[in-house]
């Protein structure tokens, strides 16, 4: 092998070590970057399931009979028929 030929091989090699390790850089940062990203999206999920959660519950509390009863009563002035005025349909 001429010299000439030995310096092109040993600079194309070196090159392709250089390329080499700036992609392994990039990579590395990329890996990184979506990791961070990740993380995020996951303490956003388990902020949204907290909310869900919590409006489940007062879902749940606004549906009770007696808050029904209470806000037809308070807000509404509606007042339960006395027993001999309610008819009961059958279907």
């Amino acid at each position: 092998m001429s010299r000439r030929a030995l310096f092109i091989v040993v600079s194309l090699l070196w090159v392709a070590t250089l390329g080499s390790a700036g992609g392994a850089i990039w990579c590395k940062h990329r890996a990184r970057q979506l990791f961070v990203q990740l993380e995020a999206l996951n303490a956003r999920r388990d902020n949204l399931e907290i909310e869900w959660g919590q409006l489940q519950l007062e879902q749940s509390a606004w549906s009770t009979h007696a808050f029904v009863e209470r806000v037809a009563s308070t807000r509404l002035h509606m007042a339960m028929p006395p027993p001999k005025e309610i008819e009961i349909i059958s279907p």
